[in-house]
């Protein structure tokens, strides 16, 4: 079980949120708070897993609010917002996800999964996230999926996941592009999304998932999605609601 609180000071917006939520018998909502000062003190004597936190509120913002709680006490943090400037400071803080409002339902399913599979791993011991390691996409073992199984004919080929350049969706199966090369894989673009290590992987379209390395370039569209380009040259499109938590993984390091 994972315990999430809701920090949010517009009435409805946590309504929503927490209505999303119910759904996920996973999840023990174990805090609601409309006020960062008053969250924060109620984070620091109830501690929560996840946390929904909107960036701006009244007496106090909410990247202030995480910065205050000690790095050790701080939940796993999606933030919520109407605006896209605070993502590089979101995710200085180590927020795993960055939701735009209105909240996209995909995106909110999305942001859910990362922060399960963050959740296995700092249950697991691994604070800091997600650790080396080998793995099959065919287990369910804590921390994320390092290598595919696929049938190529009648033989069973093994893909190491840091070979995988993106990965597209085929109806209920998805389809790994490694090399100018196509497998197909047993498996939902929607449940590998959870499953893959996002610190290297991000959904960046309801039909594609891409290594974060593999993006040479990024164009901006007029209407707030982006054309990609993948070092083999391959184009992709990311949609709007994607793009910041994109964004923020490929600035460089400050």
């Amino acid at each position: 079980m994972m315990r999430v609180a809701v920090v949010d000071d517009e009435p409805l917006a946590r309504r929503g949120v927490i209505a999303r939520l119910a759904a996920h018998p996973d999840i023990v909502l174990a805090g609601e708070y409309a006020d960062g000062r008053v969250a924060l003190e109620g984070l620091r004597e109830h501690p929560v897993d996840l946390a929904f936190v909107d960036v701006q509120m009244p007496t106090l913002d909410g990247l202030s609010m995480l910065a205050a709680l000690p790095a050790e006490q701080r939940p796993l943090g999606i933030l919520l917002t109407a605006h896209d400037r605070f993502a590089l400071r979101a995710f200085e803080l180590k927020a795993i996800d960055y939701l735009l409002k209105p909240i996209d339902d995909e995106r909110f399913a999305d942001a859910l999964a990362r922060a399960r599979q963050f959740h296995q791993w700092r249950q697991s011991g691994h604070a800091a996230g997600p650790d080396p390691g080998s793995g099959s996409a065919d287990d369910d073992a804590i921390g994320p999926v390092h290598r595919f199984s696929v049938r190529i004919g009648r033989r069973l080929a093994f893909v190491e996941a840091g070979q995988v350049e993106w990965i597209q969706a085929d109806g209920d199966y998805a389809v790994l592009h490694v090399r100018g090369q196509r497998h197909l894989l047993r498996e939902s673009l929607q449940r590998l999304a959870g499953r893959l290590d996002p610190q290297r992987f991000l959904r960046v379209h309801r039909s594609a998932i891409v290594r974060i390395d593999c993006v040479a370039e990024l164009q901006a569209l007029p209407n707030r999605d982006a054309l990609l380009r993948l070092r083999d040259g391959t184009p992709l499109r990311a949609s709007r609601t994607y793009i910041d938590a994109l964004l923020a993984h490929l600035q460089p390091a400050r």
